[in-house]
């Protein structure tokens, strides 16, 4: 039987707390054939399109972002949490379920009209990914897409990203939170 992405993906019952069935890449990662499957099919909907840098969301992002940036021969740029780039850089702040946080990314990091494909692991409320567009936004460049491993739609992130805009490429859902 040929795996998917998503049978390299294991779920972790009441992680990082109780009712929280944590999705976890790592597995995913570690295995050379899933991890090469996925790049691939995150590509896949890009192929042709003029892509100038990839942007990776911390954490995760940078894996697969570095990945991708690699097999496209462009450059790479990590959007971090507050306090984590030692240059100078702009911030946004996002809500997140119970509060608030701000992501970062280095101000002379994207250049005006500059194509960008924004890379994640997993896409659930959209708030990250949505302060990462506008970081990248206010620097001139252009999102050319957005693209997922895993999408948990019942907790709205495809519906956000899209109303932005803009077009989501998730390679599997989850049911649930």
């Amino acid at each position: 039987m040929k795996k998917e992405v998503k049978d390299y993906i294991r779920t972790i019952v009441d992680f990082p707390h109780e009712g929280i069935m944590f999705r976890d890449v790592t597995t995913l990662f570690a295995d050379p054939r899933g991890f090469r499957m996925s790049i691939d099919q995150l590509l896949h909907p890009y192929a042709g399109m003029q892509i100038d840098k990839v942007v990776g969301l911390e954490a995760r992002g940078f894996i697969l972002g570095g990945a991708i940036a690699h097999q496209l021969t462009v450059g790479f740029v990590p959007v971090r949490k507050k306090g984590k780039l030692p240059g100078a850089t702009i911030c946004q702040e996002y809500k997140l379920e119970y509060g608030e946080a701000i992501m970062e990314l280095h101000d002379d990091a994207l250049l005006a009209g500059e194509k960008v494909l924004l890379v994640d692991d997993l896409l659930a409320t959209g708030g990250t990914a949505a302060a990462g567009i506008k970081l990248i936004e206010r620097l001139g460049a252009e999102v050319i897409g957005c693209a997922f491993v895993i999408d948990l739609p019942e907790l709205g992130g495809r519906k956000v990203l899209e109303d932005l805009g803009f077009e989501v490429h998730a390679l599997c859902s989850f049911d649930g939170a």
